[in-house]
């Protein structure tokens, strides 16, 4: 069982862990979209509609989904620190962000963060319960991540 801590505050929701592989490993995992569908916490992320193959700052790509009903999305990378850092927003501004710390050659600390201080919409957020709602999706795409590198 992978272990996972999680930290809430007014607009965020963080979920973290060690993963046995190498920081730069792990960001190019998670910069394909192609397997953004495997790691998705909630599995709403049904697959990919548009884009590049490996995102870069900048990059906009577009994604399947399905919360009830299917729909698309896009989004746009608007952090990106090679081997460090990635995040992306959609319309709505907020931002889905990973964080990645190598503590030796092997392992690293991965953190994502459901982060709503960049949206406009945050107040009304707030009221129907997010960040708080994010909580189970970012530690199960953490733990998702994790296990992914756990079998390969």
């Amino acid at each position: 069982m992978t272990s996972i801590e999680t930290t809430e505050d007014r607009d965020t929701v963080s979920a973290t862990t060690v993963v046995d592989a190498p920081a730069a490993e792990i960001f190019d995992y998670l910069r394909r979209p192609a397997n953004h569908a495997e790691i998705s916490g909630d599995e709403t992320v049904k697959g990919v509609t548009a884009g590049d193959e490996r995102l870069e700052l900048g990059s906009k790509f577009g994604m399947k989904m399905k919360i009830g009903v299917p729909y698309r999305i896009r989004s746009k990378v608007v952090e990106l620190e090679e081997d460090r850092v990635i995040a992306w927003a959609h319309m709505g501004r907020h931002r889905w962000r990973w964080t990645l710390e190598p503590l030796t050659a092997d392992t690293t600390r991965v953190t994502e963060t459901y982060d709503q201080s960049t949206t406009p919409f945050a107040a009304g957020l707030r009221l129907a319960g997010y960040p708080g709602r994010h909580r189970d999706n970012v530690e199960q795409s953490v733990r998702n991540a994790a296990e992914h590198f756990a079998r390969h």
